[in-house]
């Protein structure tokens, strides 16, 4: 029981050991809190002695200015550390209310009660930003060079005054905004990889939708005219279950280099496979085709288009016919896919419909190209897709 009671005891020490680590290398880096500027605080000790030891003329006032001084330090500090906060108007009156008090203790007792201007500097520097913070401080500077002058009991000369105040809310402001920047940078970073993660599921569900959409309607058509022609010719039911076969390893070929991102698609082959799947159906193929050879992108978003027109034929399409015709010059190519059936689940006006569509629809807009479908003027269903002759340029997603 004791050799148990250390085990569990030093699994859980390593459990904790495990967390810290986990924490430290996952710790975010932003910018300060508002406690860094509060020890320098400090800088009023002098003051403080003064105001203990007698040497401030009216001790009431200075130590009632001492307080509010420091507090409204404080509240204007914490606030400059949230963004929202200190574009505040609250934060700008604490700010104004702490420049009069700093102002006032200055000038009406000099000496170490000048270094409160590095600290209204600070003060500053976490609210302020752009042309407001450089006008802020050299104005600020020049009045504590003219107090020092004045007095000429200044714990440090003038002109180092004057360069401390400027530079103690320049560096502040800018190491807080260099701070702010890198947190943006890696949140816009963390925005850019969710992007992408979903634009890559996106491509993912698509070319799944669109490759097994149309092998399954290829395999359900063929097994149809196998079940058809088997009672009457059986040779060439079984060339049918032969090209089911192929069908299906074929589909699997692809899904495979889907799921890698190396599919390259071509509008031959699958106008090869459109033949003998609008023939198995029973329906009549026709190809016609003219101008240059195509880019290889050109090829393959075409590939998609003729493959998920096919597809749609074959599940809701009653005809009897399909036309595919691919025009093209030395701008554009045009793919139009056209059949002679009543399509009862078309839509009554030319748009772009199911999914398979839509998702063609943004593959082709990326290229440059358009995609529309929609009922034909002598009836049918017509698709047509338009693209420029070299789409090698862009990507498919």
């Amino acid at each position: 029981m004791i050799g148990s009671g250390s085990q569990a005891r030093e699994v859980r020490r390593r459990q904790r050991a495990e967390r810290r680590q986990w924490r430290r290398e996952h710790r975010r880096p932003g910018p300060p809190g508002p406690y860094v500027l509060l020890p320098w605080l400090l800088l009023g000790l002098g003051a403080f002695s003064n105001l203990f030891q007698g040497d401030t003329p009216n001790p009431w006032i200075g130590g009632i200015g001492l307080f509010a001084f420091n507090s409204l330090y404080i509240a204007v500090v914490v606030r400059g550390f949230d963004k929202r906060a200190r574009e505040s108007r609250l934060t700008y009156v604490l700010l104004a209310a702490l420049t009069a008090v700093t102002l006032g203790l200055a000038a009406g007792y000099g000496g170490s009660w000048l270094l409160f201007f590095p600290l209204l500097s600070l003060a500053c520097g976490t609210v302020l930003r752009k042309q407001w913070l450089a006008v802020g401080l050299l104005v600020l500077a020049v009045a504590a060079c003219v107090v020092a002058v004045w007095h000429k009991d200044s714990a440090s000369t003038p002109w180092t005054l004057a360069y401390g105040t400027f530079i103690s809310g320049a560096v502040t402001a800018a190491l807080l905004t260099l701070s702010e920047t890198v947190m943006e940078l890696r949140s816009t970073r963390q925005e850019l990889a969710r992007a992408a993660v979903e634009k890559e599921r996106l491509r993912f569900s698509r070319d799944l939708h669109d490759l097994l959409g149309h092998t399954i309607s290829v395999i359900v058509v063929k097994s149809e005219a196998a079940r058809r022609i088997a009672p009457h010719d059986m040779d060439q039911a079984l060339q049918q279950v032969a090209d089911i076969e192929s069908v299906g390893r074929q589909a699997l070929t692809e899904i495979r280099e889907a799921v890698t991102g190396y599919r390259e698609g071509s509008l031959a082959t699958e106008l090869d496979r459109a033949r003998s799947a609008l023939t198995a159906a029973g329906m009549e193929p026709t190809v016609r085709r003219s101008g240059p050879p195509l880019a290889p992108q050109t090829e393959a978003l075409l590939g998609w288009v003729a493959r998920e027109a096919v597809t749609n034929v074959l599940r809701h399409s009653a005809a009897t016919a399909c036309a595919f015709v691919i025009d093209g010059t030395s701008d554009r190519v045009r793919l139009t896919v056209t059949d002679d059936g009543r399509n009862p689940a078309a839509p009554p006006t030319p748009g772009i419909g199911g999914t398979g569509l839509k998702g063609l629809s943004e593959r082709l807009a990326a290229a440059g190209g358009s995609l529309e479908a929609g009922p034909g003027p002598g009836g049918g269903f017509v698709v047509t897709a338009e693209l420029p002759a070299d789409a090698s340029g862009t990507s498919d997603d």
